[in-house]
């Protein structure tokens, strides 16, 4: 299943120079995360209940093209690593200026974290249908924990 969001930029979004500032393109692409989950019925009340969280270990951004202000954008998500046990996982961000040019590539890599024990974790049987259907990049990859 392919997934991605439409988003009016805002003011906040931009830099002095009038394009976008680097830290937004993150938001955007971690905002997309967390209407994923919500999509695929795991809402951040799910989280909670089951005492799980996300984390990034890393998140790698590869500017292409600059946003202007004012301009909106798409950013869509595709899985592009998943372990076993789904404990750990890898997200592809691509972020389309509104001609639909390839403006940035973010990269993540995480995992759960049990939100008492500060510790990772194997997620709930709950999570599993959350990258069933999920689109995969070319480059994906089976993670070795």
């Amino acid at each position: 299943m392919s997934f991605q969001v439409n988003f009016s930029t805002k003011w906040a979004d931009f830099d002095p120079n009038k394009h976008m500032r680097h830290t937004a393109y993150n938001d955007y692409a971690a905002e997309v995360r967390v209407r994923f989950f919500k999509k695929n019925n795991f809402t951040m009340d799910d989280f909670n209940r089951l005492n799980l969280g996300p984390i990034l270990f890393s998140e790698e951004t590869h500017f292409r093209k600059e946003i202007l202000m004012g301009e909106d954008i798409t950013v869509n998500l595709k899985l592009s690593g998943l372990s076993k046990n789904n404990e750990r996982w890898k997200f592809t961000h691509e972020v389309f200026n509104e001609t639909g040019k390839l403006s940035a590539i973010i990269k993540v890599y995480g995992a759960w974290i049990d939100l008492t024990k500060r510790k990772l974790t194997i997620p709930s049987i709950e999570t599993a249908p959350l990258f069933a259907d999920t689109e995969k990049s070319l480059d994906f990859e089976e993670i070795l924990v």
